[in-house]
């Protein structure tokens, strides 16, 4: 395949990224099979991130791409609005019946940011169709990330995704971040302090009371941030408050859902149910674009009270359902199913942990976290230049050590398809190792 030129490369302008460096040294894939990205050379590039937390099953997986296939032939497009095609219903069902609880209605979106937009919608139209009109208000997080809609940007506790746009947010406050390095430094999983930090939640409904607060949205495991695992307990906790006051607890589950933490959803893995689950990524192994959110029965039951000819929800999307997503996750679930892809990332989970924390010691590296297969290395940051080592790696690593990660910052974040091998961890993180050692 031929190079792109420094023309064809000018028009589009890419997220979450410095376009002008990236444009004098582009990192370009060209093609992708199993754990391996191929650059226009054909040279082979580990995929330690699963493209961007997604591609869970791996890439280009036959069974997904025949799927895709055979749907662009037969239905290439239905709409959502007054009607409705098989593959939706199908994927919704598949969807719902690995949720926990009474989580068993589906709503679907295009991503994870118009997942977090439409289960705010969801929430505050709930407590107003109860009469509770004036719970408004959603509590985020400090550190979290619920995509770049407004409802996530106002929930979400990164300031650099917020300051620009602070003037079009709405009401939201934030529980402090679960991250303390003092107390947590090298935890391998869950850390055993900061369940106290969900009390916390207490004060917020004390400064603005609770009948202001439609729902919190937490992600089980902050992903995007720097892989957070929730210290043990703190989810109960959460669980129980919000609970006793009546507010809506909504899980972001668009990194942790379909078997990053070796159950469907974290909700599962950590034994706490919420109202709605939000996901996105790997429900189609990133094949194509979907999300949605999974509801409660409570919460739909609520809005099916209206006269037939009615609408009973004013929200949705276009593409909502679409057929080839709609195929892409039946095909995706299923081969979940198949191969036991949940149970296999449960198993090479203490493999991963141990491999991730024999990094401890090289050089640069100040901490590491990890639960289920997601794991985060923060670096020692350059005097002056925050961030700058945690960029220089990524470069050297996709470059020299044909290998790629997720960086935020100073952060190192992997996350690698659910099909990976322990030769796979072994060099992934040996190749680290060799890249800080020589940095």
């Amino acid at each position: 395949m031929t190079a792109l030129t420094t023309n064809q490369l000018e028009a589009f302008w890419l997220p979450f990224t410095p376009n002008s460096e990236f444009k004098r040294r582009p990192r370009i894939v060209s093609r992708a099979e199993g754990m391996y990205y191929f650059d226009q050379d054909g040279r082979r590039i580990l995929d330690s991130a699963a493209g961007l937390w997604c591609a869970n099953a791996g890439h280009c997986r036959a069974p997904i791409v025949k799927a895709i296939q055979d749907a662009a032939a037969t239905l290439d497009f239905a709409p959502s609005f007054q009607f409705g095609h098989p593959k939706a219903f199908e994927a919704a069902a598949k969807i719902a019946a690995l949720a926990p609880g009474d989580l068993n209605h589906v709503f679907f979106t295009n991503s994870g940011s118009e997942s977090t937009d439409t289960a705010v919608k969801i929430a505050v139209a709930w407590h107003r169709a109860r009469g509770e009109g004036t719970r408004t208000r959603i509590i985020g997080r400090e550190r979290a990330y619920h995509g770049v809609g407004m409802a996530g940007i106002s929930a979400g506790g990164m300031v650099n995704n917020k300051r620009w746009f602070n003037a079009l947010a709405f009401q939201a406050d934030h529980l402090p971040a679960t991250y303390n390095r003092a107390e947590q430094a090298f935890t391998n999983g869950q850390p055993e302090w900061g369940a106290h930090l969900a009390d916390e939640l207490e004060k917020l409904v004390a400064l603005h009371d609770a009948s202001t607060i439609a729902a919190v949205i937490v992600e089980p495991m902050a992903g995007s941030t720097g892989v957070l695992p929730p210290p043990k307990g703190y989810l109960d906790r959460l669980r129980a408050i919000t609970k006793r006051h009546g507010i809506l607890l909504i899980f972001d589950e668009v990194i942790t859902g379909f078997g990053r933490l070796g159950a469907a959803f974290a909700a599962e893995r950590f034994g706490v149910t919420p109202d709605m689950i939000t996901f996105a990524k790997g429900v189609t192994s990133g094949a194509v674009p979907m999300g949605g959110v999974v509801i409660d029965k409570k919460i739909y039951e609520q809005f099916m009270t209206g006269p037939d000819h009615a609408i009973d929800m004013f929200h949705g999307y276009t593409y909502s359902g679409h057929p080839l997503a709609a195929a892409a996750a039946c095909a995706t679930i299923d081969l979940y199913r198949d191969e036991g892809l949940f149970q296999r990332a449960a198993e090479l989970e203490p493999y991963f942990g141990a491999a991730v924390h024999s990094l401890k010691g090289v050089r640069h590296v100040a901490d590491i976290r990890n639960v289920g297969l997601a794991a985060a290395i923060d670096l020692d940051p350059i005097e002056g230049a925050p961030g700058k080592r945690g960029f220089e790696t990524m470069k050297t690593m996709f470059f020299d050590k044909d290998v790629m990660f997720r960086v935020s910052g100073d952060t190192l974040a992997f996350s690698p398809p659910l099909i990976a091998e322990k030769s796979h961890v072994d060099e992934m993180f040996g190749r680290l190792a060799e890249a800080l050692a020589a940095a």
